[in-house]
């Protein structure tokens, strides 16, 4: 086990009706206006965003709202919300949505703090975050994990090009989760949520520290509950159980904890980012794409964890049979189960299989940043790996 610090303040609240506390709990925190972020119509016509209006009137806070987050979300749009919490003089952020709206949230926060730096600095690390307006979210989507994490995504629109960024500023001061929220979420968006909840603790899990025992139980207890709740969900849309504990799991997979002590791996997030970028698709469905062929060209650097994962997690039957033999076993069971809830494993599932070698150089340099980093931490990948695993894809 590697040294480690843990710290998760985000004050979490779960259950039936919670949202209808956030004026009481904004005000608590000392704000006086919040900006309301939330994305299409589906907050409007739930009528979950007049509830949220109605409780912080009640609590006597003033509050003005930036409407239009999309997936994979904008820069442009995050801009437009510095500049209007910086007019309305905003101190807090209140996020209702999912991770692109909650990362949204936590952008404009970042700029309204410090008005005299574009947000894309940070971004692109040329300038820390030092400081940041508090951030309050109801979640409607168990996926992204934004709502206890400490990293957000942008994308840019001018040159397409997908970052995170991670500072502990980037932690909500409260989320509340209300699994009734989700009964009418549109199947794909579900299936979506289910695959990024497994690949934050699944980037976590494959990573060069093999002999951190509760670490690893957590991860592969979490992975096991999302996998057979993941499938009631499929099942049974609306399930209440069922979207209770993958809200949950959500939040666990993406504070910190399923990682503790590890040096985590992160690869194939890395080379969905990519994906979503340039061609608009949906997240969690880039990372299903391409976690098959990152596992297939990385497993050999250390098959045992791979068949330790197909063990714990599968269930597979080791009798008999040598650390390769599972862990190929252990990949085909991911697929398979990816298959099951409807979600790609190839680009060409996708939908933007890919004709031109020229693009496949094109998102290999992209995802290196043209030549700044190399990716992962199972396997260190290079810009030439980078391009195999995309080409490996690519069917």
């Amino acid at each position: 086990m590697q040294i480690f610090e843990f710290y998760s303040p985000t004050h979490m609240y779960f259950g039936p009706n919670c949202e209808s506390r956030c004026g009481e709990l904004a005000a608590a925190r000392g704000a006086t206006k919040i900006l309301v972020v939330y994305g299409g119509h589906s907050a409007v016509k739930s009528g979950l965003l007049d509830r949220v209006l109605a409780s912080l009137t009640q609590a006597g806070l003033a509050y003005q709202t930036l409407g239009g987050v999309q997936p994979n979300p904008r820069l442009s749009l995050a801009r437009k919300g510095v500049e209007q919490a910086l007019s309305f003089g905003a101190d807090f952020l209140l996020a209702i949505g999912g991770g692109s709206v909650i990362d949204t949230a936590k952008a404009i926060a970042d700029g309204a703090a410090n008005p005299q730096t574009d947000i894309w600095e940070f971004w692109l690390k040329k300038i820390p975050v030092t400081k940041a307006l508090p951030v309050g979210v109801v979640l409607t989507i168990p996926a992204a994990g934004s709502e206890s994490s400490d990293s957000a995504v942008l994308t840019n629109d001018d040159t397409l090009e997908k970052r995170g960024l991670s500072c502990p500023s980037h932690r909500p001061a409260f989320a509340l989760l209300n699994p009734q929220l989700t009964a009418t979420l549109p199947p794909y968006q579900v299936t979506c949520g289910i695959v990024d909840i497994m690949m934050h603790t699944m980037d976590r899990y494959f990573n060069p520290i093999t002999s951190n025992d509760l670490t690893d139980e957590l991860a592969q207890g979490l992975l096991r509950c999302v996998i057979r709740n993941g499938t009631r969900a499929v099942e049974k849309p609306g399930d209440y159980q069922a979207m209770s504990e993958l809200m949950w799991a959500g939040s666990l997979s993406h504070n910190g904890l399923t990682g503790l002590g590890n040096i985590v791996d992160f690869a194939p997030h890395q080379l969905g980012h990519e994906l979503s970028a340039m061609f608009d698709v949906a997240h969690g469905a880039s990372l299903s794409a391409v976690w098959d062929s990152w596992a297939r060209y990385c497993y050999h650097t250390n098959p045992a964890r791979f068949a330790k994962f197909g063990v714990q997690v599968w269930g597979l039957d080791p009798s008999g049979k040598d650390d390769e033999t599972l862990a190929l076993e252990a990949i085909q069971a991911t697929k398979d189960y990816f298959h099951s809830i409807g979600m790609p494993t190839c680009l060409s599932e996708l939908s933007c299989g890919i004709q031109s070698e020229d693009v496949l150089d094109e998102l290999a340099v992209r995802c290196t940043y043209y030549g700044q980093r190399t990716i992962g931490s199972f396997q260190v990948l290079q810009r030439e790996d980078i391009r195999a695993i995309y080409a490996l894809a690519n069917h």
